[in-house]
């Protein structure tokens, strides 16, 4: 009983994999919505140091787009296995 219970649980690991994968990519869309905003309210209030704003903006969004690729490879990978 409990390991048809087991084996049953453990066939919807890709389906769950999925479901987290989709949820790192929907935080990271919404974390690189709120970089941009706060980048783009900054240099309204100061357009004098929007190049180094706009510098920040894009070294900090790359750092959430590769934790975002690899939240995704180790929810891809946990779902295989």
């Amino acid at each position: 009983m409990l390991l048809s219970t087991i084996l049953e649980a453990a066939s919807y690991g890709p389906a769950i994999a999925a479901v987290a994968a989709a949820i790192a990519v929907i935080g990271a869309a919404l974390g690189l919505g709120k970089i941009g905003q706060s980048a783009m309210e900054a240099i309204a209030r100061q357009p004098e140091a929007g190049g180094r704003i706009f510098t920040s903006m894009i070294i900090v969004g790359a750092f959430v787009e590769g934790v975002t690729l690899f939240a995704i490879v180790v929810c891809l990978l946990a779902g295989q296995g």
